[in-house]
C-alpha cells in the first residue's frame, strides 16, 4: 500500500488533490498534515474514507510534529502548505517567511531522514514576476525569477531550497508552478470566489485598479491531475509549469460571473490598486503537455459553471468561512463591510 504525506491538504487545492489520490489509488493511504489556519477547512475533507485518510493538525514549521507523522519510505511528500495571499504578505511578511521558507526546509530535511521516495513542491507562476502586456511572451520553466511581492519571494526561496536538496543530497524532487485556480471550496478572500460570493448576495465586488490585470486561469481539478502526472511520471529534479492556456483580464472574469448569475455589472466597484500589483501572467505548458501527456479537461465555460453550481448548492459552507475574522479582514482591506445573510 502506497503512503502519501500531503501538507496543506485541508486547503482549496490540497483537499482536491487528496480526493484525487484516494480515487486514483484505491489501496493507498494518505496522511493529511494541515495547520488549519484561516484558509484550512476541515469541512473540505467531508466524506473521505477514514480508513485510508488520516488527518493530523500540525504546522510544517514544527520539526518534531513533521518527523513524528512522516512514515518511513513514504511514496511521496506533496507540499501544498503555504501562506499564499499576496495582500496579506504585503501587510505582514513574517508568517510567509516562517511557513513558506523555514517550513519547506524542515520538510526537505524530514524527507531525507525518513527516506521519502519523491518530494513534490507546489509553487506558483508569481516567482517569475510580471510579463509585458504588449507582446505574446509566456512564462517557461527557464524564465528567470523576479518575484514582486513578499509572498512570491518566499515561494521563490522555497524553490531554491528544493533545488539545493536535489543537487546536494540527491533527493528526488519535482517542482510544479501554476497560475490562478478556481473551483469548489476556495476560500473567499481570493479574487474569483470573493466576487462570486459577493455577487450572490448582491454586494459590491471590489476590483483593483482598472481591472486590466491578466491572469492565467485553470480549474482546480485540472491542476491537480497535472500535479499527479508530474508526481508519477516527472523527471527527477524537474520543474513543470501548469496552465490551461486561458488568459483573462480581471474585469472580464467578474463580468463573466455577473452574466452567468444574471446580476448587474453595476455591482463592480473599482478600488485603489495594491502596491506592486503584477500586470500579466501567462504560462507556456508545453513541457507538461509533451512530457506527461496532460491536457485540461475543463474549458473556462464548463469550469465556471461547475464552480457557480457548487457555491450555489453550498451556501452554508460560504457563510461559515465568511466568519467575523474574515469580515474584519475584508473591511480593513477594502474599506467596506461584507453583508451578513
Amino acid at each position: 500500500m502506497k503512503t502519501f504525506f500531503v501538507t496543506g491538504g485541508a486547503g482549496f487545492i490540497g483537499s482536491c488533490f487528496v480526493r484525487l489520490l484516494l480515487e486514483e489509488y484505491p489501496e493507498c493511504r494518505v496522511v493529511n498534515f494541515d495547520a488549519l489556519t484561516y484558509a484550512g477547512n476541515p469541512d473540505n475533507l467531508e466524506g473521505l474514507d477514514s480508513h485510508r485518510h488520516r488527518f493530523v493538525c500540525g504546522n510544517i514549521a514544527d520539526r518534531d510534529a513533521v518527523v513524528a507523522n512522516l512514515d518511513e519510505n513514504t511514496h511521496a511528500l506533496v507540499n501544498f502548505a503555504a501562506e499564499s495571499h499576496v495582500d496579506r504578505s504585503i501587510t505582514s511578511a513574517a508568517e510567509f517567511l516562517i511557513t513558506n521558507i523555514t517550513g519547506t526546509q524542515i520538510l526537505l530535511d524530514a524527507a531525507r531522514a525518513r527516506g521519502v521516495r519523491r518530494f513534490v513542491q507546489i509553487s506558483t507562476d508569481e516567482v517569475m514576476g510580471s510579463l509585458p502586456e504588449s507582446d505574446d511572451s509566456f512564462f517557461t520553466e527557464a524564465s528567470p525569477f523576479a518575484p514582486n511581492s513578499p509572498y512570491a519571494a518566499s515561494k521563490a526561496a522555497a524553490e531554491h531550497l528544493v533545488r539545493a536538496a536535489h543537487h546536494t543530497f540527491g533527493l528526488d524532487t519535482i517542482v510544479t508552478r501554476c497560475g490562478n485556480n478556481y473551483g469548489p471550496r476556495q476560500f473567499p478572500e481570493k479574487f474569483l470566489p470573493l466576487a462570486l460570493a459577493n455577487a450572490m448576495n448582491d454586494e459590491a465586488i471590489p476590483v483593483y485598479g482598472d481591472g486590466m490585470n491578466v491572469r492565467d486561469w485553470i480549474y482546480v481539478e485540472d491542476h491537480c491531475r497535472a500535479i499527479f502526472a508530474a508526481m508519477e511520471k516527472g523527471r527527477s529534479g524537474g520543474v513543470y509549469n501548469i496552465g490551461a492556456r486561458n488568459e483573462r483580464r480581471n474585469i472580464d472574469v467578474v463580468e463573466s460571473l455577473l452574466d452567468a448569475l444574471g446580476k448587474p455589472r453595476s455591482l463592480i466597484n473599482f478600488v485603489k490598486d495594491r502596491p506592486g500589483h503584477d500586470r500579466r501572467y501567462a504560462i507556456d505548458p508545453s513541457r507538461v503537455e509533451s512530457e506527461l501527456g496532460w491536457r485540461p479537461r475543463e474549458t473556462w465555460a464548463t469550469g465556471l459553471r461547475k464552480t457557480i453550481d457548487w457555491y450555489r448548492e453550498n451556501g452554508s459552507w460560504i457563510e461559515k468561512v465568511r466568519n467575523p475574522a474574515y469580515r474584519d479582514y475584508y473591511k480593513a482591506q477594502y474599506g467596506t463591510e461584507v453583508t451578513a445573510d
